[in-house]
């Protein structure tokens, strides 16, 4: 129990279970309960956790974005995370090319910033988007780009940190005459140089260490703290540059000192001007011989996948516009990216590039990629390792041999050897590689729940760590010692360098406060793991189908910790929008999945889910469904979200704003008797603000008027049914459109009959309230009467298509985990599709067609819902609306709006959902002209942007209807 009587911080500490449970993992295997979580504010904050921790006994955890795939950032102590406050960038210099920045700062950004001063950070990691700088120092994180900007270690010139006794201490280049004055110190900063210098003066002790550790042209390298670097400058190599211990705190994993503050060396930003040239090979041995020759033409990036990785994509759908550049069937492929500022220059070496590729006879096809087709083969690369990693059920790729790194001229030989070693123990050998840095990433697919499996990742550890000291390499090339491979330092350096390391966190951290247990004095690699050995499984039934993960609980489990979902709203996407609002692990997809399985697995309630925790935790989530998409390991948020409410309510209740908002289409159905009275009651503020008050919706909402639908007869008199020009449809009514939006469907009826369409109209609850609520008996009642009632009508020469997409998009979702009839609520699914979806396919038949409409010219930008942006695309909605020839339309990049049906009117959301909106939704409206027109096809999108910015949104489908030929 933390006794924090004597600890008051300007941040923030929390203790609570709920906090201790979300931090006890990060995007490693292991899991260990911190004692409390910090938030410091400044650096006296710092210094007073440091002093809590020597005076108690304790350590100290840093922490930054938490994606560490070694267990750098668990621990049984305090979890300190410098992610909410230390995120400033204090000072650019584009003279020196030099950046000042807190150990917060995101590297994306960072970069974003730095875009004005043309200058960029080299070092970009997979998790650039929200991968802080701090982290990057602490595991000297290098990616894709290293062998032409280097690793994290190359440009780190200062650091400011505070030391284990609380003193405050630079860290920097220092002369002859300055490195003697810190000798000099009787302070522990002096304590430090004085143990450096008398530890590694012996040429003996140098020599030992020059011969132990990886080769030195193998520039991703960290195994241990970095003496090998500090050996090189001065006064140990008398030509080499001065004395800086960055070098050594870089790859330190928070273990030697506490940074606040870091100065970056800069590079001018990269040249204009780029191609990839996608080598072929036929086999996986061709394509590493073909190495270290591309490696003599300069390249920017040097990428291998395999045909395992390939294959992964092949029926994927998101995936299979990417594949364009994939001739025959290679074994194994190059991405070899080329730059320059002169287009003649860049072409001139790419045609260089290819011929020596021809001429070697190991490459059978090379085409050259540009643009945007760059990006579209690297997001291939990358979705097909998630893929891979993405399995159903207890097996996992796990991270524990996947950092190796060798020397370019033993890349081949290695990989032969480690192949045979895969076999060994039956496992795939999958080649994700970065190639032009002698780097593999290969995970073993293993099940840590069983004692035969955890054995395994000991032996297959413990002899890929013999096979790369074989080779001299690193087993650690850019993801750091952690706890999984910090135990074989010993084996990798030899006892006595190891011994050398333990001597030197002694000297910078006498009582053990930072990070304890990573680098050195490491716990053994197979102990606390995530997952409990040979555990019985939790047997929890619930109401919705989890079949497809095997349960709920392996649903959560699926969450392999990556952080995609603590990316701010400065990237694209919309995950997570509450996590863009308030910063807050909390908040995040992660920690509502870590919440989630921790106490599934552990409650020792008869009904595990009842745990004010999981509602604290899921309280903000706007079951946006981002995360079904966004996420690697799919997670979906929205539906566990469900579940968990209608489990809760079975013990607690619902409250009568819950009902009242479930209840929705219901009570407007009533109220539909008498719009107008309804609607004046609706107007009226004392009115309105009683019933406000009696529900719980925040004062500062408008509520939505009622509009009823009323079916539109064509001019000419014939009914709908009867026009079959170009094909029939059923156009679903849904609750939404039935009474608030009534003017939109009927808009969508005249539309549909002016393109020559007949119409079957349907009206129904789609049951979308229910869901959200955790009503699901009531929404599984919605979902099997809407399948029974469209079982005729609705066919692949019938489609139904609809106008709201939370309701139509029901049908490909939420209803096959809830209907009774499986089968036929899977042929509808297929027939079911948003109008935007329709029209933009009939679009492509050549049935629609630009002379249909006005060659009035308009401006349009659009805010698509997010539940078309996770389970269907944005283009079908650019397409329709690009339609008209003089229609100039953009999409805003927006994210969430922020409403997401009920939760902005909630009185204690609004204050986050109005911050969600204002983050970038309601800026690019306000920035639009007057006559722009905003288009939004989502009904809470629409009250969420006339709340916001006093604009009024329009349907596409409204748009064009009045864009039709008279």
């Amino acid at each position: 129990m933390l006794k924090s009587a004597g600890l008051q911080l300007e941040g923030e500490i929390r203790s609570d279970d709920l906090h201790r449970n979300i931090y006890a993992t990060d995007a490693s295997v292991y899991r260990k309960l911190p004692l409390a979580v910090a938030y410091p504010r400044t650096k006296e904050d710092i210094k007073k956790l440091i002093a809590y921790a020597s005076e108690n006994n304790l350590s100290l955890i840093p922490r930054t974005a938490g994606t560490s795939l070694a267990g750098q950032c668990v621990g049984e102590g305090i979890v300190v995370d410098v992610s909410r406050y230390f995120t400033r960038i204090f000072h650019v210099d584009k003279e020196k090319k030099t950046a000042d920045v807190e150990p917060g700062v995101i590297r994306d950004e960072l970069n974003e910033y730095l875009h004005l001063y043309d200058l960029f950070f080299g070092p970009n990691t997979s998790t650039s988007n929200r991968c802080m700088i701090g982290g990057m120092v602490g595991n000297n994180s290098s990616g894709t780009t290293s062998i032409q900007y280097g690793v994290t270690r190359d440009k780190v010139l200062e650091i400011e940190a505070v030391l284990a006794d609380g003193s405050e201490v630079v860290f920097k280049s220092l002369s002859e005459k300055e490195f003697k004055e810190k000798l000099e110190l009787n302070t522990l900063e002096g304590n430090i140089y004085r143990s450096l210098y008398d530890k590694l003066m012996p040429e003996e002790v140098r020599e030992r260490i020059r011969s132990a550790y990886p080769k030195p042209e193998i520039h991703r390298r960290n195994n241990g703290y970095a003496i090998d670097e500090i050996i090189k400058q001065k006064p140990f190599e008398q030509d080499g540059e001065n004395l800086n211990l960055c070098k050594l705190i870089c790859g330190s994993e928070g273990t030697l000192v506490f940074i606040t503050r870091i100065k970056l060396q800069l590079e001018d930003l990269p040249p204009k001007y780029s191609v990839m040239v996608a080598a072929h090979f036929e086999s996986v041995e061709n394509c590493l011989n073909a190495v270290v020759p591309v490696m003599q033409h300069n390249l920017f990036t040097c990428e291998m996948m395999d045909k395992i990785i390939l294959d992964c994509t092949k029926n994927n759908k998101s995936q299979m516009a990417n594949r364009f550049f994939i001739e025959g069937d290679p074994q194994a492929i190059l991405m070899l990216e080329l730059r320059s500022d002169d287009e003649k220059i860049l072409e001139a070496r790419k045609n260089r590039l290819v011929e020596a590729l021809a001429e070697s006879g190991q490459s059978y096809a090379y085409p050259a990629l540009y643009g945007d087709d760059i990006q579209k083969a690297l997001e291939l690369r990358k979705a097909g390792l998630g893929l891979l990693g993405n399995i159903v059920g207890d097996k996992k790729a796990v991270a524990c041999i996947e950092d190796t790194a060798v020397a370019l001229d033993d890349l081949a030989l290695y990989i032969a050897e480690f192949s045979t070693l895969m076999k060994k123990y039956h496992q795939r050998a999958v080649y994700y590689a970065h190639a032009g840095a002698g780097e593999l990433h290969l995970r073993p697919i293993l099940n840590l729940k069983t004692s035969g499996d955890v054995a395994m990742f000991r032996r297959i550890t413990t002899d890929v760590a013999q096979l790369v000291k074989k080779y001299n390499g690193s087993l650690s090339g850019e993801h750091g010692d952690g706890i999984v491979r910090s135990e074989f330092i010993k084996l990798m350096l030899g006892a006595e360098n190891y011994q050398l390391l333990t001597e030197i966190k002694s000297a910078f951290d006498p009582e053990n406060i930072f990070n304890p247990g990573k680098i050195v004095y490491a716990p053994p690699m197979d102990e606390s793991l995530r997952y409990e050995k040979d555990r019985k499984e939790p047997e929890i039934r619930t109401f919705l189908d989890f079949s497809g993960s095997e349960g709920i609980l392996r649903a959560t489990e699926q969450c392999n910790g990556s952080g995609d979902c603590r990316k701010t709203h400065l990237s694209a996407g919309a995950m997570c929008p509450s996590y863009h609002a308030t910063k807050d692990e909390k908040d995040t997809t992660r920690a509502r999945a870590n919440t989630l399985r921790e106490f599934l697995t552990r409650s020792e309630k008869e009904n595990r889910f009842d745990h004010q925790e999981i509602k604290e935790v899921l309280d903000l989530c706007l079951s946006c469904k981002a995360c079904s998409s966004e996420c690697p390991s799919n997670m979906d948020m929205a539906t566990l979200k469900a579940e968990f409410l209608y489990q809760y309510q079975k013990e607690n209740g619902t409250s009568l704003r819950d009902k009242a908002f479930a209840y929705n289409a219901q009570l407007n159905s009533l109220a539909s008797v008498f719009p107008w009275l309804v609607n004046e009651l609706y107007r009226n503020n004392i009115t309105a603000g009683m019933l406000k008050k009696v529900i719980g919706i925040s004062p500062e909402r408008n509520l939505p008027l009622l509009k009823p639908f009323k079916r539109p007869v064509l001019k000419s008199g014939i009914t709908s049914d009867n026009i079959k020009v170009k094909g029939e449809v059923v156009l679903f009514i849904d609750e939404f459109t039935n009474y608030l939006d009534g003017n939109i469907g009927e808009d969508a009826v005249n539309l549909l009959q002016g393109l020559g369409y007949g119409i079957h109209i349907y009206r129904g609850d789609s049951g979308r309230t229910f869901i959200s609520k955790g009503f699901l008996k009531q929404a599984a009642k919605a979902a099997d009467r809407n399948i029974e009632k469209l079982r005729e009508m609705v066919s692949g020469n019938c489609p139904l298509i609809g106008l709201e997409p939370s309701a139509v998009l029901s049908f490909r979702d939420e209803y096959m985990k809830l209907a009774t009839d499986k089968e036929e609520a899977g042929r509808i699914a297929g027939n079911s599709f948003l109008i935007e979806e329709f029209l933009a396919g009939e679009i492509q038949k050549g049935n629609i067609t630009a002379a249909q409409f006005t060659d009035d010219s308009r401006q349009v930008k659009i805010h698509n819902h997010c539940h078309q942006k996770a389970l269907s695309n944005q283009k079908v909605t650019f397409d329709i609306l690009n339609l008209p020839a003089n229609y100039n339309v953009r999409i805003i990049s927006s994210g969430c709006c922020g409403m997401a049906g009920s939760f902005g009117y909630e009185k204690e959301h609004y204050e986050v959902s109005m911050k969600v909106g204002g983050l970038r939704l309601f800026p690019a409206i306000q920035s639009s002209e007057a006559d722009t027109i905003i288009a939004a096809n989502g009904t809470s999108c629409r009250h969420q942007i006339l709340d916001g910015t006093g604009r009024k949104a329009k349907h596409p489908v409204t748009i064009l209807k009045e864009a039709l030929r008279k």
